[in-house]
């Protein structure tokens, strides 16, 4: 029912299915996030962090016209099914190649200039500083993961819930949000 749902919504209106489903995803992994940093931290009571929540809406609901975009184009550049139906694994590798090279360390750029930003980093020099903080730990605990998450997403998920998938979402719970993201 939920999945017939999002397909009807999809078809009529893509980046509005995208952007709603995104932002309530990415909401979703830095809830996770924060619940795990609640528990360890066992000396102090922390309070939720709802401005950071916000901050994690706002950016995934602004990324999913380009995640569809970036995905549209990955779909139609590197085709991963044969006119007969089978899978072509040089395409796939293609994909995931150009998705870690490309769009990996561009995303994730995204990511931490606009939490900087919002969090009130102004000056080149602050947003420097958070770049340096986080940004190559972040992107090579991604490169460890993330392969193996978007060969599933790439190779079973067709092209309408890529931008949506859950798996994209928690990678910032998996990878990035409890280990690197430090809110002001």
């Amino acid at each position: 029912m939920l999945g017939s749902f999002y397909k009807r919504a999809f078809d009529r209106h893509p980046w509005i299915t995208l952007a709603v489903t995104n932002g309530a995803l990415t909401v979703i992994a830095d809830s996770l996030a924060q619940l795990y940093e609640h528990r360890s931290v066992s000396d102090a009571v922390q309070k939720w962090d709802n401005q950071r929540s916000g901050r994690f809406l706002a950016f995934g609901t602004a990324m999913a016209p380009l995640l569809a975009e970036w995905n549209k184009f990955l779909e139609f550049r590197f085709p991963i099914h044969s006119t007969a139906g089978t899978m072509l694994w040089g395409g796939l590798m293609r994909r995931l190649f150009m998705d870690q090279v490309l769009f990996a360390p561009f995303g994730l750029a995204m990511f931490v200039g606009s939490m900087g930003i919002m969090e009130g980093r102004r000056t080149q020099n602050e947003l420097k500083e958070k770049f340096n903080d986080v940004y190559m730990s972040a992107l090579l605990a991604n490169w460890k993961i993330w392969p193996f998450l978007q060969t599933f997403n790439f190779g079973v998920l067709p092209l309408r819930y890529l931008p949506s998938a859950i798996l994209g979402h928690l990678r910032y719970c998996l990878d990035f949000v409890p280990i690197h993201f430090k809110p002001t």
